[in-house]
């Protein structure tokens, strides 16, 4: 029952209307609204026991610094993109040029300044917290400002043969996100960098580069089974020929699960990593741990520091355990009193090798621009982490244990600063699409590589219009009208393939009853960056017969992965907690974005579909049967 309207006189509401009229001038200040709280909402709990959507201000507050900040695209960039994307033809069929990546960065300007990641200032033990936090932020101010000019100098230059305004290029504007990264790469050993493979460079742009030139880095191609050999292997030659001292594993993330009757005929995919990928996975990061226990020149050459030297990892490691460490048992301390206390701070250590100990296990950090990962279970509710396609959801790094000897550090994804516009951004992923509001522009540049009306077998809105009625009067002996059927080829437009998929899926807006492009734009982004559409990047370089016969005529980077998958709703995978669903809710969202919600629904794809966000430590944690679970528990 509605509750009953509280009866006002005429002169009450003549004094409201003018008070908000007073308000609307700027005469009157607004007053303070005052939020009520529904104490009787019960509070879900999450899958580590306490309770999803806190009440806590201090937790609110907290979770709030850690939120990733972008620049806001101005107005009158959407609209002109928006019409733009209406109205101009896409080129058809794709040049074969297209499939091969080509850079954008400071060789075609060498006025350009070179981009850099913010490094922590150096501190001392006897400063206070406040003096180290000032001094970080003045010094991550002075960085923001000038990243901030190089990238509009670079965005206001001329873009030849393209008639798309060139976008801005995002990169991460929290201070406290960067603090992650500090934190893990101080207290790793070994970084292990995680490259998508349809194009590793936008991975790993130059910013990133240089701030980990003086540590032991590791290369991961991740997707290759997405990427194709031919393309991986291109791939890796590029790599070591612009970073030969880096080494390069590259590793298949999913395998088919076996059919059941819960997949109901749908080929669901679950984290896996064949056994000579992880054979030599753990192989690569054995030799870069030898050679952490070498001693470097200036201490060879004087003996009295050889006797005391001590490494900086630990020396005696059961490498035979970390290759074999399956099932759900990996990963299970995360952090809390289960990680031993260092005896000084790991940000600084000590001059005086005779001081410093040996330390308890090898830290492997990982760095990547995508989802935060966890040790993969078996059962979701041991899962110590949360999970999510969206890049970026979780904003602090996690530690997690592969063996007793070996723990992983999780970095939150982060958008590293680097010369790529926006839509390249959004298509490879590295920018998370709830953040998205320039759609129809991001859609017509994936178009311009990926023949999106081919791949989702989409049926030209032209084609559905019906023909005009002839109201003649008709007589004995009349002909019907015939139209001239015209043909030559429809040309499409992006708001063409927008319009034709919101058709074929059904999806219409609430008020006026047309097609919701927004939400179909939405969809497509969503499915070309998770590889639910397989596509891939030739490196720099190669020749154009290599990419003709790598791929098929009109295609442009589209990798075909077999039949087409139109399923309605998502496969759920193991080990993902706490995924994200993007709704169309652009009147209620500022930027005119898509907002998170709990659950996510899964569009039509025309590919085998690839589960993204089952994190990056649940493929190698390859769950065993229950048998040997029994053997390793009596034998402990």
């Amino acid at each position: 029952m509605p509750p009953r309207r509280k009866p006002t006189s005429t002169r009450q509401k003549k004094a409201d209307q003018q008070l908000k009229r007073a308000i609307k001038r700027g005469d009157v200040p607004p007053p303070e609204v005052k939020k009520t709280v529904n104490r009787h909402h019960k509070r879900r709990i999450g899958p580590t026991g306490q309770q999803i959507g806190s009440t806590d201000t201090a937790a609110i507050e907290s979770a709030r610094k850690l939120q990733s900040a972008f620049v806001k695209l101005p107005p009158g960039f959407l609209e002109e993109t928006k019409v733009l994307a209406s109205n101009l033809a896409l080129p058809r069929p794709i040049d074969d040029e297209k499939t091969v990546f080509q850079r954008v960065d400071r060789d075609d300007d060498p006025n350009l300044v070179v981009l850099s990641c913010p490094k922590r200032p150096k501190w001392r033990f006897d400063m206070s917290k406040l003096e180290v936090e000032r001094n970080e932020e003045g010094v991550f101010t002075k960085w923001l400002a000038q990243t901030d000019q190089a990238i509009e100098k670079w965005q206001n230059q001329q873009v030849p043969n393209t008639s798309m305004p060139r976008s801005t290029s995002y990169f991460e504007r929290n201070l406290e996100v960067w603090r992650q990264l500090w934190r893990v790469s101080e207290i790793s050993q070994i970084i292990l960098v995680l490259l998508d493979s349809r194009c590793p460079i936008l991975h790993f742009p130059p910013s990133l580069t240089a701030y980990l030139a003086d540590r032991k880095v590791i290369l991961v191609l991740t997707k290759v089974d997405i990427t194709g050999t031919a393309r991986v292997d291109a791939w890796i030659k590029y790599i070591h020929d612009s970073y030969p001292n880096l080494r390069v594993v590259q590793i298949e993330s999913y395998t088919e699960k076996e059919a059941s009757s819960e997949q109901q005929g749908r080929a669901l995919y679950e984290p896996y990593i064949p056994e000579h990928f992880r054979s030599k996975l753990v192989q690569v990061i054995k030799e870069v741990h030898e050679e952490l226990l070498e001693p470097p020149e200036r201490v060879k050459s004087h003996p009295d520091r050889l006797k005391n030297w001590i490494p900086p990892v630990k020396r005696v490691i059961d490498w035979d355990g970390v290759l074999q460490a399956k099932g759900s048992k990996v990963g299970l301390a995360v952090g809390g009193a289960a990680a031993p206390r260092p005896q000084s701070p790991e940000s600084e250590q000590p001059e005086d090798d005779d001081r410093r100990q040996e330390p308890s296990y090898l830290t492997v950090g990982l760095i990547v621009r995508s989802v935060i990962s966890h040790f993969s279970h078996r059962d979701a509710h041991n899962l110590q982490v949360r999970a999510s396609k969206t890049p970026g959801k979780t904003k602090h790094f996690q530690t997690l244990y592969w063996t007793a000897d070996v723990r992983l550090v999780d970095c939150p994804g982060l958008v590293m600063p680097n010369y790529v516009p926006m839509e390249m951004q959004v298509l490879s992923g590295i920018l998370p699409i709830s953040r998205v509001s320039a759609v129809p522009a991001c859609i017509y540049h994936a178009s311009q590589f990926l023949p999106l009306e081919r791949i989702y077998n989409l049926v030209h809105p032209a084609t559905k219009v019906l023909p005009a009625e002839d109201k003649r009067t008709w007589r004995e002996g009349m002909k019907t009208e015939e139209t001239s059927k015209d043909s030559t080829p429809l040309s499409w437009t992006t708001m063409d393939i927008l319009t034709a998929y919101a058709d074929a899926r059904g999806w219409v807006t609430a008020k006026a009853g047309r097609p919701d492009m927004h939400r179909a734009g939405n969809a497509m982004l969503r499915a070309v960056a998770e590889g639910r559409i397989g596509w891939a990047f030739w490196p720099p370089g190669t020749p154009l017969d290599q990419v003709a016969a790598g791929g098929g005529p009109e295609q442009g980077i589209w990798v075909p992965r077999g039949d087409i998958a139109n399923e309605d709703t998502e496969p759920e995978s193991d080990g993902e907690v706490d995924i994200v669903e993007s709704q169309h809710q652009a009147s209620s969202n500022e930027e005119g974005s898509i907002e998170e919600d709990d659950e996510e629904e899964l569009d039509d794809v025309p590919d085998a579909e690839i589960p993204v966000g089952v994190g990056r430590f649940g493929a190698l944690a390859i769950s065993g049967n229950d048998e040997n679970d029994d053997e390793s528990d009596s034998s402990t």
